[in-house]
């Protein structure tokens, strides 16, 4: 955590236990990520955001968003979905 919000930077992490899937949200009061660094990141073959968060989710059938205001701090919102019973 300190290497990407700085040495004075708190972290949140709540996890909810929803009728079809858990919900994990973490978040931060460290400096935020800047504008297009994402883009740029995937952009230059950097993919961990882009395949190895949201690519896996979405292959889940989950889903990752991620909210970050410079100055402010980052929230990432991690949905996965409850596996189904099969009805045999």
């Amino acid at each position: 955590m300190r290497q990407h919000a700085g040495e004075g930077a708190r972290a949140f992490i709540l996890i909810e236990d929803e009728p079809d899937a858990v919900l994990v949200t973490v978040r931060d009061d460290g400096p935020g990520i800047p504008e297009g660094r994402l883009v740029d990141a995937e952009r230059e073959g950097r993919l961990g955001v882009a395949q190895s968060i949201r690519g896996r989710l979405r292959d889940l059938g989950g889903s990752a968003d991620l909210e970050s205001v410079p100055g402010q701090g980052t929230e990432v919102e991690l949905r996965v979905p409850r596996g189904r019973k099969d009805a045999s």
